[in-house]
Parts: structure tokens; sequence; C-alpha cells
């Protein structure tokens, strides 16, 4: 799938579809799908709303106190793009056993594929 001119939500939501493998007639919730989804051209996704890239904040914490890390998502898609990505993807899979293997299946590249 190409990125690029895309809006992050509705492409998040696509590839978890595909990842889960919901569009396949043999669907079982149970199952891993087995197929990889491949999007390049990150660097190039839209998001609605003039202030988002300002206004939406990414935290991460290590556990140690005083160590909250927050970073503005438009920071987070000039260091590394395909981070947003795979947090919107994460986010929209089922939080249970599956999800982390589910993630394997995602291959984001910035630029054109290699």
């Amino acid at each position: 799938m190409n990125a690029d001119g895309r809006i992050l939500g509705r492409l998040a939501s696509e590839a978890a579809l595909l990842l889960r493998g919901k569009t396949s007639p043999d669907f079982a919730p149970h199952r891993l799908p087995g197929q990889r989804v491949v999007i390049t051209h990150t660097d190039g996704m839209r998001f609605t709303g003039r202030a988002k890239p300002l206004q939406k904040l990414y935290r991460r914490h290590s556990g140690r106190l005083g160590n909250l890390k927050e970073e503005s998502l438009g920071h987070l898609m000039t260091r590394d793009s395909r981070m947003v990505l795979r947090h919107a993807v994460s986010g929209m899979l089922p939080k249970n056993r599956l999800r982390k293997r589910l993630m394997r299946n995602l291959i984001l590249f910035k630029g054109p594929v290699r």
C-alpha cells in the first residue's frame, strides 16, 4: 500500500483490517491469517486538522521517577514516521496475545520499497 497523500487514521484502520484477516472468507478470530501488509512512503501521510501535528502528544515512560517523555506528532513524523503509523495500527488491533504476532506482519518503509 502506498501511504503518500493518505490520511493516517484511515490508512491505519485499513491496515488493521488486512492484518486481522477479516477480508478473507476463512476468517477465524483465534487464527493468524499469515499475510503481510507492506506500506511504503510513510513520510507522505496527511492528518485532518491544522493544529493536530502540534497538539497531539505521544507519551512514553520507563518507570523511573521523572522520566515521562512527551513528543508531538509533528516532531515524531520528522524523526520517524513509521513509529506514528505503527502506534496507530497497534491501537486498532485487539488487546490480546495475537496483537504482538500480528504486528510482526506489518512492514513499513519511509520511501519506496528497496
